[in-house]
């Protein structure tokens, strides 16, 4: 059997941190993807146990499993395309409304190789974090490397993200 591949190994270990910090604090997550096709809550089903913290997934990677699954507005993915602030809130929201989880991620990027603009080029990745009972938070990140490199640093970028917001907020 090969070796594990270090990143995912360190995927692992974020998700093992991610699980203690809900657990510690009786809550729960839920994920709502696009660019990471399930990766996030892949890795997160790895760590035994996850079921006591982990609510549920939705993978939208289209735009109709958007408006669909998480009732992100046509609108807003017609004005704003699906990589963008406003689209990834949307999901955030719905993901919200659509679980019974405490907080909850979304993210949605351009992870190449091709798909890209010149206002939001290979790389682009929106993430938000969002509290049932508190605030929420996003960012926009550039990575960079080809699309297995975008897609490993947007699930760490929202794993640390689930940290970060656990620990400013218990």
């Amino acid at each position: 059997m090969p070796a594990p591949n270090p990143a995912h190994q360190n995927l692992y270990e974020l998700a093992v941190q991610v699980g203690a910090a809900l657990r510690a604090r009786g809550r729960t997550l839920a994920v709502a993807e696009s660019c990471t096709g399930g990766w996030i809550a892949k890795i997160v089903t790895d760590v035994p146990g996850s079921s006591g913290w982990f609510d549920r997934g939705f993978v939208t990677y289209s735009n109709a499993a958007k408006t669909e699954l998480l009732g992100v507005r046509e609108a807003t993915l017609a004005e704003q395309g699906a990589v963008s602030a406003e689209v990834v809130a949307e999901m955030a929201a719905g993901a919200l409304e659509r679980s019974r989880a405490d907080l909850v991620l979304a993210v949605s990027g351009v992870a190449g190789p091709d798909g890209g603009s010149p206002d939001k080029p290979v790389g682009t990745v929106y993430l938000t974090w969002a509290l049932r009972d508190g605030p929420t938070r996003a960012e926009c990140r550039h990575f960079e490397g080809n699309r297995d490199d975008v897609r490993l640093k947007t699930v760490a970028t929202a794993l640390q993200g689930v940290l970060d917001v656990l620990a400013l907020h218990h």
